[in-house]
C-alpha cells in the first residue's frame, strides 16, 4: 500500500523565485530610499548654514543586486561633518552632525511599515491571486 502526494503552486513550480526577486528588489529600494530621506532631513534640521552643495551628494547607490549603499559620493569634508574625522574634537569642539548614524537609527523603527505595501503583494501573488 503507498501514498501519494502531489504539490503545486508557485513554491514548487518556479514561479515563487521570481516573486522573491522582485519582493527583495522592491524593498531594498524603499529602504533604501528612506536612508536618504532620512540623512537629507538630518541635514535639514542640523545645518545652521546650509549650503545645497552637500546634500546633493548624498546618493541611493545599488551596489550589488541585494545592497544599496547611502553615501556622500566620498565627499572630502564628510567625515568632519559627521563627527569621525581627524579635525574633529580634540583637535576642535566641533563633534559633528552624525547624519548617517542617526538616519539608520531611525530607519530601524521604520522598516517593517516600509516592505509591508511589497510583502503583501508577494504573500498574494503565492497564494496565485
Amino acid at each position: 500500500m503507498g501514498s501519494t502526494v502531489t504539490m503545486s503552486g508557485p513554491l514548487f513550480d518556479g514561479r515563487a523565485d521570481k516573486d522573491v526577486r522582485e519582493f527583495c528588489t522592491e524593498a531594498l529600494d524603499q529602504v533604501a530610499g528612506q536612508a536618504s530621506a532620512n540623512v537629507h532631513h538630518n541635514a535639514e534640521t542640523s545645518f545652521k548654514h546650509p549650503t545645497p552643495y552637500y546634500e546633493t551628494q548624498i546618493r541611493v547607490r545599488k551596489a550589488s543586486e541585494v545592497t544599496r549603499v547611502v553615501d556622500d559620493r566620498g565627499i572630502i569634508y564628510g567625515h568632519w561633518l559627521q563627527g569621525d574625522g581627524s579635525r574633529n574634537y580634540p583637535v576642535t569642539s566641533f563633534h559633528g552632525y552624525m547624519l548617517f548614524p542617526r538616519a539608520a537609527a531611525l530607519l530601524e523603527t521604520q522598516v517593517a511599515r516600509l516592505i509591508e505595501r511589497a510583502r503583501v503583494r508577494m504573500v498574494e501573488k503565492l497564494n496565485g491571486r
